[in-house]
């Protein structure tokens, strides 16, 4: 939230992020100059990221938790230009929903619209090219994104807070027990919704993912029924 990392980590967190976000308006330039068609995914992507981040959950470790929606995004798009979405949607969030802040919002697009996607986009890559259902690709990218963005999380608050008895680790292992318990249904809650919106997408629009090349054309044709 708001001021509540120190200093010198929010701006370190700063120096992380900005040269992420600045490689990802540049990919973004280039989807949106090579097919302007991919603006609609683009903006359903971003808006399941906007939807899902903002239902704030209570947790039954006392603090609360909330789905993040990234994974669809690295999916189509890739982890950069999901690191952007995230940049603009965390940042209307901190200015008219009170979540999160301008002070910690370099540290939460690292966590969040950084670390998080790249999770899910390398698992994604793992199996994009195997024989793996690509529904159940998306649902395990989906629900990695989600989860490792709260383990980074959890290794910034411990960065910026050691505890006093067994320091840095011992403050990772209490937020880490903050988070987790929350955190794995809800990552497997946002994995099965993700994927099935991108069956939708499937169903609805798969030249869009065939153009992107978010998938052979072959695995797409078969998913949506045209093979």
């Amino acid at each position: 939230m708001e001021g509540f990392l120190p200093l010198q980590w929010a701006v370190f967190w700063w120096i992380i992020a900005l040269p992420c976000l600045v490689f990802g308006i540049l990919q973004l330039k280039r989807v949106l100059a090579a097919d302007r068609e991919a603006l609609p995914l683009l903006g359903v992507t971003g808006g399941f990221i906007f939807i899902l981040s903002s239902l704030k959950l209570p947790s039954v470790t006392g603090s609360c938790s909330h789905p993040t929606g990234t994974g669809l995004s690295s999916v189509c798009f890739g982890p950069w230009i999901t690191s952007v979405i995230c940049a603009i949607v965390l940042l209307f969030q901190s200015l008219f929903l009170a979540h999160g802040g301008l002070s910690v919002l370099g540290a939460n697009i690292v966590s969040m619209g950084i670390v998080g996607p790249l999770a899910g986009w390398g698992i994604y890559r793992a199996l994009r090219d195997t024989g793996v259902n690509i529904y159940f690709t998306v649902f395990l990218a989906c629900a990695l994104a989600d989860f490792c963005t709260y383990i980074v999380t959890s290794l910034e608050l411990a960065l910026a807070y050691p505890a006093e008895v067994g320091g840095f680790g011992s403050s990772f292992v209490m937020f880490m027990g903050i988070f987790a318990i929350t955190q794995i249904p809800l990552a497997i809650v946002e994995g099965i919704v993700l994927a099935l919106v991108f069956k939708y997408i499937v169903q609805l629009k798969p030249e869009i993912l065939v153009r992107l090349k978010v998938f052979p054309e072959e695995k797409i044709r078969a998913a949506a029924g045209d093979s």
